[in-house]
């Protein structure tokens, strides 16, 4: 039997037809510009790690018309001059790691394995709490909306599992 699908095309197997899932592919999309992110944010620590640190972060200032002299960005620049070339290179390494893994999980929901909404789920709800602990010491709109999305991604992903992560054996 072959199924005519709603675009015209046909599917010799009509058990194996996905519906449209807008909310899945809003997750792949962040789940993949975060991996994104996340790299290039690695490939600029390691491209500055040998560099003069306190020199880049001045100038850093200076660009964004920021000043240095306040107290949060003084308080930065003694913790930016601690920081050593090793340091560097291990956050550049760790960033790179969480990368992939954001990229990984992005991949395996574009081809819905059932892994890949697993490892979503996981992701996503580990950071939960730690936002919550955030929002009760130190409120911040930044943090209350990735909590958000967060429990969305969470919720969305548990309830709708086995609609988008079926399994077909042959």
């Amino acid at each position: 039997m072959i199924l005519i699908v709603a675009d015209g095309t046909t599917n010799p197997h009509p058990q194996i037809v996905k519906k449209r899932a807008p909310t899945l592919y809003a997750i792949i999309a962040m789940k993949l510009l975060k991996g994104l992110l996340f790299v290039v944010l690695a490939l600029v620590a390691y491209t500055l790690s040998d560099n003069d640190l306190p020199y880049e972060y001045h100038r850093l200032l200076h660009f964004l018309r920021l000043n240095p002299e306040s107290k949060f960005f003084s308080d930065l620049a003694v913790h930016v001059g601690q920081l050593t070339e090793v340091k560097v290179l291990h956050v550049a390494l760790g960033t790179l790691l969480y990368s992939l893994f954001a990229l990984v999980e992005g991949v395996g929901l574009m081809y819905r394995v059932s892994w890949a909404g697993w490892l979503a789920i996981g992701d996503s709800a580990f950071f939960i709490p730690i936002e919550v602990y955030e929002l009760a010491h130190r409120y911040s709109k930044l943090v209350l909306v990735i909590l958000i999305i967060n429990v969305i991604i969470v919720c969305y992903l548990l309830k709708n599992r086995r609609r988008l992560f079926r399994h077909h054996h042959h």
